[in-house]
């Protein structure tokens, strides 16, 4: 007997089911005792192994506060189609970046930003030092925490 193997969809659906979990903070327990199922079964959907029935997702969707055709995006919010539900691209891969910790928490950090121009300036930012390291490639860099002893009228903007 052959073991069934995850179709791209369920991979997309687990997915962005896992991701808006994590953004609304909500841990796989709470997320199955709203569904009234174990969290172990949570994982599974998450990871594509067990595949969603649609009324399962419509309650997966209501306890996460979006709409289920969320579940069928992509980052860009585009509706996920069979090419580039079979072929990972630049957008499955900034997923999977997004599910790590600090893909969480620059996330939330970033979305609390209100001002625009600043935005910009930060995707600005990222992108460069990103070509950059493209470019020169990786470099260890000991991690260190900026440490301001003045006033706050002496901190930087950002630093308010």
């Amino acid at each position: 007997m052959q073991a069934k193997k995850a179709q791209p969809v369920d991979l997309q659906v687990g997915s962005r089911i896992r991701i808006r979990r994590l953004m609304v903070n909500m841990s796989q327990t709470q997320l199955a005792s709203r569904l009234g199922i174990t969290f172990q079964q949570v994982q599974k959907y998450e990871k594509g192994a067990n595949r969603v029935g649609a009324s399962r997702l419509m309650a997966i969707a209501d306890s996460l506060g979006v709409q289920p055709g969320f579940f069928f995006q992509n980052d860009d919010g585009q509706p996920l189609s069979d090419a580039n539900a079979v072929q990972p691209g630049a957008e499955q891969h900034s997923v999977i970046s997004l599910l790590t910790a600090d893909g969480i928490s620059l996330n939330k950090a970033f979305l609390k930003i209100r001002d625009p121009l600043q935005r910009r300036h930060i995707i600005g930012l990222v992108k460069a030092i990103a070509e950059r390291e493209k470019a020169d490639g990786p470099k260890l860099v000991k991690e260190h925490t900026l440490v301001h002893r003045g006033t706050a009228k002496d901190r930087p903007p950002l630093w308010r």
